[in-house]
């Protein structure tokens, strides 16, 4: 059975209703880590590893949310809105949101589950947030764009999960389109699509199982040595408000005032950007070859100048290093953990996760899992 038939035959079982599904899917990222904040720009596509939730309306003011993943129903009260604990925070802070801004809402019912692999970096959080806030609008005629939608997933992250996250995962799981990924200026939300025409190739993840442990503290302290840099360049450029209207010779400019660390952690900000651009340009030829040189640069950048990778992380981007059929492989997300995004000959997929698979087991004594993902479409109501 499918989840969303699965998702149907639930609804109807516990709610006595025919529920509208939506599906909402997960997110990767190609390229552009750790530039959002600093108001670059991310190349992020929808996949097809999605969420996918039942709605119906129950004319009360009360709200029954079942999770099948975790066999748990919540309820909440549309008038009593505030941060309790778990999962449920994702569907009552993007209530909250939507009621705040002015939209009248009525209790409904709810049932969820999905394929997105938890803890691997592919945003089941916000592929949650953006089908609870779609459905909604769908259900209750809301005529809300997408575009607010997203805002109000991100608003649910900021005021009732307690993430100040930016808009990248919400943006892609929104807007994605299939086989194209999108360029986001996460200054302006400006947006343009390039096609990800992957031919005789495809996109394989390969997660380390090792959790984010120093993620967030290092996240605050990256942060604050990208503003220190910006200051340090603002005694020389005073325009400048961010590492964006930065290039590098303007950088060197402010070299000697600022440490060793910070002048790595804004100049790798900068190249970021700058791969970025071009792995679009190559995108638009279809260059693969260069694509992939693009990922391996973001890589060493990541673990060498802004220093978020990890051992785990390092091994399986250097593992593919030296394999004819890798065009390229890079860490994706946060760091310090989750996947490598890996670029590959289809007809050495399986030769390729049995050997790294094996490889990795014996170094670090842990098991890692592959996802074959595919660029898919955005949010979107689905037909049984």
């Amino acid at each position: 059975m499918t989840i969303p038939a699965l998702i149907a035959k639930t609804f109807e079982e516990k709610y006595q209703q025919k529920p509208l599904i939506v599906r909402s899917p997960g997110r990767i990222n190609l390229i552009g880590e750790h530039t959002d904040y600093n108001e670059g720009f991310v190349l992020p596509a929808a996949i097809d590893k999605a969420i996918y939730l039942g709605f119906a309306k129950n004319n009360s003011r009360n709200c029954r949310v079942y999770s099948i993943d975790f066999q748990e129903e919540e309820t909440f009260s549309l008038d009593d809105l505030k941060p309790a604990k778990g999962w449920v925070n994702f569907v009552m802070g993007v209530a909250n949101a939507i009621q705040k801004a002015g939209k009248s809402l009525e209790g409904f019912d709810c049932v969820f589950g999905g394929d997105i692999p938890i803890g691997a970096g592919l945003s089941s959080s916000a592929a949650l947030e953006n089908a609870v806030g779609f459905g909604l609008n769908e259900l209750f005629d809301l005529k809300l764009q997408r575009l607010e939608l997203l805002k109000f997933s991100q608003q649910a992250e900021h005021e009732f999960v307690g993430v100040k996250c930016g808009i990248m995962d919400m943006f892609a799981s929104m807007m994605g389109k299939q086989d194209q990924v999108i360029r986001l200026d996460c200054r302006s939300l400006e947006h343009s699509y390039f096609p990800l025409e992957l031919g005789e190739y495809q996109l394989i993840l390969c997660n380390t199982k090792v959790a984010h442990s120093l993620a967030e503290s290092a996240y605050n302290q990256r942060r604050e040595e990208c503003q220190e840099g910006v200051n340090q360049i603002k005694k020389h450029f005073p325009e400048v408000n961010s590492l964006r209207d930065i290039s590098l010779q303007m950088l060197d400019k402010a070299k000697g005032e600022m440490s060793a660390v910070v002048y790595k952690r804004c100049a790798y900000v900068i190249q970021e950007n700058e791969r970025l651009i071009n792995t679009c340009e190559a995108l638009a030829k279809q260059d693969l070859v260069a694509v992939g040189k693009f990922l391996y640069g973001s890589h060493d950048g990541l673990s060498l100048d802004y220093e978020v990778s990890c051992p785990e992380l390092d091994f399986l981007v250097d593992y593919t290093r030296e394999l004819p059929y890798v065009l390229g492989a890079r860490m994706m997300g946060g760091g310090f953990g989750g996947c490598t995004l890996n670029l590959i000959k289809k007809t050495n997929k399986d030769e390729f996760i049995a050997s790294i698979s094996a490889d990795y087991a014996d170094k670090f004594n842990r098991q890692m899992e592959s996802y074959e993902v595919n660029v898919a479409d955005g949010t979107g109501i689905i037909d049984l």
